[in-house]
């Protein structure tokens, strides 16, 4: 089997603080993962270690078979990371902004103009993309970012809270952007979210997360048949004995 993410034992601590404890996972190659629970989780430190931009403390991880303390300039050629606060240049316009960004990814202005007309397609937002970023709502502004992290077609996408404060219509169509990319290009996606019923749609695979640890790990449905649950929510419930 290759994988394109191997975790294992992997942890971290912040001084005195435990954010990561034994955390254990496998993420297939061309398939959507998501790390889920609430906030505090671990699900962030997760994705940073992953995305190189923490140092475990413990444990190891790789990404495509590359170590993520030995390799971490190799891993950053294959993979975008999309934080769940990421911003866009305000007083560039849209084409603007995946131009500038383009840049570092792109060989020449042939591949360059190829990656930006795909990102404008992603990004679904038209016209729109010539006004500046400034006068974007919430949402488009998460559809371009989104957009500016799929145009370059990466090995391996990690998304932190993809739809995170998103109102329906937009949640839905990053939603729709994520799982047809992943049909269409064989991209890996890793994400997060603390919204279950979300994630339950979009995931092939799922580790449910809490303080840290995964408390349990599978596809929706056999997480659904062996705690007897109709949905995510209710396991995660079952789980952690709130219930």
């Amino acid at each position: 089997m290759a994988y394109a993410v191997e975790a294992d034992n992997l942890g971290k601590r912040f001084g005195d603080i435990v954010a990561l404890q034994g955390l254990t996972f496998r993420v297939e190659q061309g398939r959507i993962f998501g790390l889920i629970g609430p906030n505090g989780a671990g699900k962030t430190t997760s994705l940073r270690i992953i995305s190189t931009l923490l140092l475990p403390t413990s444990g190891s991880a790789r990404v495509f078979g590359h170590d993520v303390v030995n390799d971490a300039s190799e891993i950053r050629k294959l993979i975008a990371y999309l934080p769940e606060e990421a911003s866009a240049y305000k007083n560039l316009s849209g084409y603007e902004y995946l131009q500038f960004m383009g840049r570092f990814n792109s060989q020449d202005k042939h591949d360059l103009n190829k990656m930006v007309d795909d990102a404008a397609s992603i990004s679904g937002l038209g016209e729109r993309l010539r006004d500046r970023v400034k006068t974007y709502s919430k949402g488009m502004k998460r559809r371009l970012l989104v957009a500016r992290a799929l145009m370059n077609r990466p090995k391996l996408a990690v998304l932190d809270e993809p739809t995170g404060g998103l109102d329906v219509l937009h949640s839905h169509y990053v939603r729709g952007i994520i799982k047809e990319y992943v049909e269409k290009h064989g991209v890996t996606v890793l994400l997060s979210s603390h919204n279950m019923l979300e994630v339950e749609y979009l995931c092939e695979k799922v580790a449910l997360m809490n303080k840290g640890k995964i408390m349990a790990e599978g596809t929706p449905s056999e997480l659904k048949d062996k705690y007897k649950a109709s949905n995510l929510e209710e396991v995660f419930t079952e789980i952690v004995g709130l219930a």
